[in-house]
């Protein structure tokens, strides 16, 4: 059964790969007057969950002693890095069309667009330096590298809150959700830094 379950996850993972796929070829009326637009937001949303997810695999493993979680971090990270790419490969090829002078511009006049470039950027490094082989070459530099992961998940709710300007309840809900999996480790970090008291 254990074998089983990478497998599911990777495939649960592609769910909503396929139905944004569904929704281009089959169903292209669901996205609405602007399709390129709700691809970007979809896609963007997606990003997010699958960060959050990873995120909260380390306190899920702690909490409940089941070694599965973390055993499914890395791909699912690399799942929040594949719908990454696919939101700003949405964003270059159907709303900018390609256009390089106009890509640059817009990453260095709008703010909002700075930040969630910032994050993708985080996402990368990561996805890039999460083999065994760079794990080894790292060595404990991996594991500070690695915690960006925390600041790549902030600038994409802050991203989130300024695209939905007003509508901004999901981007609050996950914006708490990446608060509350800090403050947890922040608070293990504590309990695992204070001296132990001597023995009488």
């Amino acid at each position: 059964m254990r074998k089983l379950i990478k497998p599911l996850v990777f495939a649960g993972a592609l769910i909503p790969f396929s139905i944004l796929i569904a929704r281009v070829f089959v169903y292209p009326d669901s996205l609405g007057p602007d399709p390129a637009q709700e691809l970007a937001k979809e896609s963007g949303e997606w990003a997010l969950r699958f960060l959050v997810i990873t995120l909260a695999l380390t306190p899920l493993r702690q909490i409940t002693d089941q070694v599965e979680f973390v055993r499914q971090r890395r791909m699912l990270g690399l799942f929040a890095l594949f719908y990454a790419t696919i939101h700003f490969m949405v964003w270059v090829a159907f709303l900018l069309v390609f256009r390089w002078a106009a890509i640059v511009e817009e990453l260095v006049k709008r703010p909002f667009i700075t930040i969630g470039f910032a994050a993708f950027l985080i996402l990368i490094a990561l996805g890039v330096t999460s083999t065994k082989s760079m794990v080894r070459k790292l060595g404990r530099n991996w594991k500070r590298l690695h915690r960006l992961v925390y600041l790549a998940a902030g600038l994409a709710v802050v991203h989130l809150l300024w695209i939905l300007r007003t509508n901004i309840g999901e981007a609050v809900f996950y914006g708490a959700l990446v608060a509350l999996l800090l403050a947890y480790r922040l608070q293990r970090h504590l309990r695992a830094s204070k001296p132990t008291p001597p023995k009488v």
